[in-house]
């Protein structure tokens, strides 16, 4: 069995393992379309997974929603007079990229992630959506850096739905250096009204609160949320412990959240941190991020869901 192989044969098998109950009314299903994967709760859209984009050039989740259909990431493209529209195509929703792969910015769609294939289809397993897409790493002149396998699953929870982001990082031809900025990692941009300029809420694991206190500091997880439509909904994005080093966050109160590993120069001013793949070796990165909603006047159990997560997907 080739090493390709043995990478999706196991992250299928954790996907499955990770499925804690059996399906329930109002299933996760999914449409699939030549360009995105729409994720659909009792039929209504909750978000879509972009993995072809003209514009957008790197996989991205878009029109993310709470089961109650309320938004919790920016609209994309931005509505002129509702959204603030800076970033248009670097600030999709909800995205995974680099600004410095080998000197070559994948955040600023200057290097592009390209589909390939699958290497595990969309699928419905015990009422999750799941699925692995194979990228290829083509730098600014057009050549082919390397790969990254992502495979994403997407589950129910007591407050809404946990979306796994797992990412693989490899080439066969060369070395990947990841290098030192604010803009690498997973990032979200936050709906117009829940946004801290608008009311919202940041808060992290040691309970330090605001944009400006949570910036620059590395934490377990990070929630970003507000009221809407009276309720109360949010992100909490969660680094997995088992990434090969804790995550800063890179804040902002326009409502910008990114959970950076790399960037030890640009939050404390210290050495710069250039993480080294050798050349048939692999970098893996995983994340969860919940998307929540209770009751006006009501907190999600944020480190309670960040303890299951790390409990059930290592």
């Amino acid at each position: 069995m080739t090493r390709r192989r043995r990478f999706t044969v196991a992250l299928v098998v954790i996907f499955i393992s990770f499925a804690v109950s059996g399906p329930c009314k109002g299933e996760l299903g999914f449409v699939a379309q030549t360009d995105r994967i729409q994720i659909t709760d009792s039929q209504s859209v909750i978000a879509s997974f972009v993995f072809k984009d003209p514009q957008v050039l790197r996989p991205y989740v878009m029109g993310l929603k709470t089961p109650g259909g309320l938004a919790v990431t920016r609209n994309h493209p931005p509505v002129l007079g509702a959204d603030a529209d800076d970033h248009a195509t670097m600030h999709p929703g909800m995205w995974f990229a680099f600004g410095d792969i080998n000197k070559n910015d994948f955040w600023r769609n200057q290097a592009k992630m390209v589909f390939e294939d699958w290497a595990a289809v969309p699928n419905v397993a015990d009422g999750r959506v799941m699925f692995t897409a194979r990228f290829g790493l083509i730098d600014a002149k057009d050549q082919a850096l390397g790969q990254l396998l992502l495979s994403i699953a997407v589950a129910r929870r007591p407050q809404g739905y946990l979306w796994i982001w797992d990412g693989v990082f490899s080439s066969e031809s060369q070395e990947l250096r990841f290098g030192d900025q604010e803009e690498m990692g997973l990032g979200v941009r936050l709906a117009t009204p829940l946004i801290e300029k608008n009311g919202g809420r940041l808060l992290n694991d040691e309970g330090t609160k605001t944009a400006k206190s949570t910036w620059g500091k590395q934490a377990l997880w990070s929630d970003y949320s507000g009221a809407s439509n009276g309720s109360e909904v949010g992100i909490l994005l969660m680094p997995s412990p088992n990434n090969f080093r804790k995550s800063w966050f890179h804040n902002r109160d326009y409502g910008l959240m990114v959970a950076n590993a790399f960037g030890n120069q640009a939050f404390t001013k210290g050495e710069p941190s250039e993480v080294v793949v050798r050349r048939g070796e692999s970098l893996r990165l995983i994340y969860g991020v919940l998307v929540h909603e209770t009751k006006e006047g009501t907190r999600a159990p944020l480190e309670d869901e960040y303890q299951i997560f790390i409990k059930t997907y290592p």
